[in-house]
């Protein structure tokens, strides 16, 4: 893995809220709920629609055109219309920062 990418300040994202991170030509989902973060890709896998602008309820992202559930946990799918897992990767807290650990270039 690489080294751990500085996403924003912990308190920029509310809890049970996503928020799109761009970064190396990848897109990733940013979520915080119950005072952790989760990270997973960015695009829904139903129709690649970007997930950053979908609604958090705990912890079930749900895509904004087709209403596509995942949990954000393990980015499991939760039924129709989606059937793919999302890929998620490691987040955490440090030093009141979201930090992410993307995959090796």
């Amino acid at each position: 893995m690489t080294d751990w990418i500085d996403v924003c300040e912990f308190d920029a994202i509310d809890d049970e809220d996503v928020r799109r991170f761009d970064h190396a030509d990848k897109t990733y989902a940013i979520y915080r709920y119950e005072d952790k973060v989760y990270a997973t890709d960015g695009l829904c896998t139903h129709e690649k629609i970007h997930l950053g602008d979908g609604l958090v309820m705990e912890h079930v992202i749900e895509c904004p055109k087709h209403n596509g559930r995942f949990d954000i946990r393990d980015g499991r799918a939760l039924g129709a219309p989606v059937c793919v897992n999302l890929r998620t990767w490691p987040a955490r807290v440090h030093e009141g920062r979201v930090q992410l650990q993307p995959e090796e270039s």
